[in-house]
């Protein structure tokens, strides 16, 4: 629940909070289960779910369970950081995908975690835990880090302020040391981040710019920690963003003479 406890939630703070129930881990909930998530008396939430059934926001299953309906996904996709921009990055993500065979990811940030948008897998591919539609902490990952040190310095410092979560050993936990990471990957161009999420998989990740020449997404390739020398990656990495830059208009990406192009360009054979 978002909503000021201080006074009751208004009729939409109580539509979201239902909404917001629903979670990847928990895809499919209960009348009792809405009722106690969002905090609602159960008579109070068998009304709202009624209305979102009839509208198609929420399906009942042949259990009695709820779900997330189809209508959402219609209205989420009209979102200019959802399908728009992942239509004008799936060519450039399935050639990176094609030159790699590994995971390839379109994320957004939305402080302090990024969403992502897009991934493509091989069915050999290393485990990841991201998913289309899926959140994770923007510090532990690379295209995280990448989005967090293009941000605004409001935004950088509302995250070096907060808990930093862990996921494995490797995660980076002190502000100090993301601020030092945030540096280096705004000088660099690129993010390098090593088992911070699963101690089998690392990401190359590296910007995506809009029409302004800022950043508004991001793109990853997630590889096996263990024998991969990813700043070999970097170019191929970088070559796919530019691509997805210039097709959203980045000023910055059609400045770009074709021969740096052709070199960072992927090579079309797999590791």
């Amino acid at each position: 629940m978002r909503h000021n406890a201080a006074r009751p939630p208004s009729v939409a703070e109580r539509v979201l909070d239902l909404l917001g129930a629903f979670t990847s881990d928990r895809p499919k909930l209960t009348l009792s289960d809405l009722s106690r998530r969002a905090g609602l008396p159960l008579s109070t939430a068998h009304r709202i779910v009624a209305e979102l059934v009839r509208r198609g926001a929420l399906e009942r299953e042949e259990d009695g369970r709820y779900r997330v309906g189809l209508w959402l996904w219609e209205v989420a996709s009209l979102s200019p950081h959802g399908m728009s921009l992942r239509e004008s990055a799936m060519p450039f993500l399935e050639d990176l995908y094609e030159a790699t065979h590994q995971n390839v990811q379109l994320a957004v940030l939305d402080v302090p975690d990024v969403v992502y948008l897009e991934r493509i897998s091989a069915r050999g591919a290393v485990n990841v835990v991201s998913r289309p539609g899926g959140r994770l902490a923007a510090h532990a990952t690379g295209v995280g880090l990448v989005l967090l040190a293009n941000a605004p310095s409001e935004v950088q410092e509302s995250v070096l302020a907060a808990p930093l979560k862990r996921y494995t050993a490797r995660t980076i936990s002190s502000p100090a040391k993301l601020r030092r990471v945030l540096a280096d990957v705004r000088r660099d161009g690129y993010a390098i981040s090593d088992r911070q999420i699963e101690l089998v998989s690392m990401s190359v990740a590296a910007p995506v710019y809009g029409t302004d020449d800022t950043v508004v997404a991001a793109i990853s390739l997630v590889v096996p920690a263990e024998g991969t020398d990813a700043r070999s990656l970097v170019p191929a990495v970088r070559a796919a963003a530019r691509g997805i830059s210039r097709s959203l208009g980045a000023p910055r990406a059609a400045r770009m003479p074709a021969s740096a192009e052709r070199k960072s360009r992927p090579a079309d054979r797999s590791p």
